[in-house]
């Protein structure tokens, strides 16, 4: 069979060709109708205090892509959109995302025959012993030779087909990651700002508690002066008030290192840090949740759509396995011409040209082939189990986040009574210590009561 004939069946083959491998499915969806064992609330307990409104669960509702603007803070949106225009984590990531689809791109040319020109010139001497033909006057000569050079090599089996699958499969992994990227930076920027003000609010309960001691130490020394106190009490009390004093420098080191921590997400230094400060009063708790349906959330997970091209890649991998087991094929053409003249290379019996069929079938390779294969078929399993595992974690990460909105809305209706209750009971405490009711002893537990509701009240604002 002729070059040409060759060549012709080998691109018949190329174009009617199928890509060996398992062809791609989609894991099914998980067979789940509710998030939780036993069903929701219509609404979590409130409290008559910050960030204690009841919530509803709206059902069926997709989640904002800026949901963070549901706080209703323009502070809080000012900061996010700056973390995500100046975080390198973002930038790195986005940099990843370019990288990938190049990468794809350049793959994709390998569909398509390559051609390459080349000239080159020579100057040279023969042998007299080697080349008697040629006559003293034309040795030395120049030899110009330039041509064009096509090679193809057919996608018979898949092989390049596959490889690109594989590379669009990690371009869209990337593309989920960067959706990752954003989730997790505005979620670390939020909290951080919600940690921000809760920490504001215990450095102001502690330094409450510090007067209230202060003011309490000033009516035990009076009480002392005129002796109606012992000094134990008033001693008891300035250790007290010393204890209260040394809770304070750990929250202000707290507030400082979460404030370096906004810096960092930002983008910046420390040192040119954001200027915005929050209080728990200016971040205002969303009253309706959407809460989207099971069914949908494999949809929306950035994670679980990362962990499914995973899949889809190493599923390609192991067409590509295959495929390098199987006959390789190339075509390459070459046209050009030689002569001692450069306008002379393509006059008369100066061009030449050549046209070469190929085909390489790996016969023996010491079971590399074969083990390659059967790796590609062990990462398939092992990207397949963990999707399994990442879309589990899903399911317990929204069930984990139900059941800690409920709980922390109790928990915050709790902590309000108590402190209230607290308060109560150390005014009346401290009035009646004034004028002789109760001795010390009371004054000292119901500060310590009051003091301990106040960091309860405190954590469970930050909570909720």
């Amino acid at each position: 069979m002729n070059p040409i004939k060759v060549s012709i069946f080998a691109l018949g083959c190329a174009l009617a060709g199928c890509a060996v491998g398992p062809d791609f499915k989609r894991p099914s969806p998980t067979p789940v109708e509710s998030f939780t064992p036993a069903p929701l609330p219509e609404e979590t307990a409130s409290a008559n205090s910050p960030a204690g409104a009841a919530q509803k669960f709206i059902f069926g509702r997709d989640v904002a892509s800026d949901w963070w603007t549901l706080y209703q803070s323009p502070q809080l949106n000012a900061l996010v959109q700056r973390a995500l225009k100046a975080n390198p984590t973002v930038q790195a990531a986005q940099a990843a995302l370019r990288q990938s689809q190049e990468l794809v791109y350049a793959q994709r040319g390998a569909y398509y025959p390559q051609v390459e020109a080349s000239y080159n010139g020579v100057r040279q001497r023969d042998s007299g012993a080697i080349s008697s033909t040629v006559s003293s006057s034309n040795n030395p000569f120049t030899l110009h030779t330039a041509q064009l050079s096509v090679s193809y090599t057919p996608d018979v089996f898949g092989l390049n087909r596959r490889t690109v699958e594989s590379l669009e499969a990690l371009a869209n992994a990337q593309r989920f990651e960067l959706e990752a990227t954003y989730l997790t930076l505005s979620t670390n920027v939020v909290a951080a700002a919600i940690q921000d003000a809760s920490l504001r609010a215990q450095i102001a309960s502690a330094r409450s508690v510090i007067a209230a001691l202060t003011k309490s130490l000033a009516i035990l020394r009076q009480q002392f002066a005129v002796g109606y106190v012992a000094g134990l009490d008033v001693a008891a009390q300035e250790a007290a008030l010393a204890q209260a004093e040394q809770a304070l420098p750990p929250l202000e080191k707290q507030l400082a290192q979460n404030r370096d921590l906004l810096a960092t997400l930002v983008g910046v230094v420390p040192a040119h840090g954001p200027s915005e400060a929050f209080e728990l009063t200016d971040l205002r708790l969303p009253e309706e949740l959407p809460l989207s349906l099971p069914s949908r959330l494999v949809e929306q997970r950035p994670d679980v759509r990362a962990a499914e091209e995973q899949l889809h890649s190493a599923s390609a991998n192991v067409g590509v396995a295959t495929a390098n087991m199987l006959p390789q094929f190339t075509i390459t053409a070459a046209r050009g011409g030689t002569a001692e003249q450069i306008g002379q290379m393509f006059a008369g019996d100066n061009p030449f040209w050549n046209l070469a069929v190929g085909v390489t079938q790996p016969i023996f390779m010491g079971g590399t082939l074969l083990h390659r294969k059967r790796a590609a078929e062990a990462a398939y399993d092992q990207a397949a189990a963990q999707y399994r595992s990442t879309v589990l974690s899903a399911f317990q990460n929204v069930a984990d986040v139900l059941y800690a909105i409920q709980t922390d809305a109790a928990a915050l209706e709790a902590a309000v009574k108590s402190e209230r209750t607290a308060k109560v009971a150390l005014d009346i405490v401290t009035k009646q210590l004034a004028v002789g009711q109760v001795n010390y002893l009371a004054l000292l537990n119901a500060q310590q009561t009051y003091q301990q509701a106040l960091g309860n009240l405190a954590q469970a604002r930050y909570n909720r």
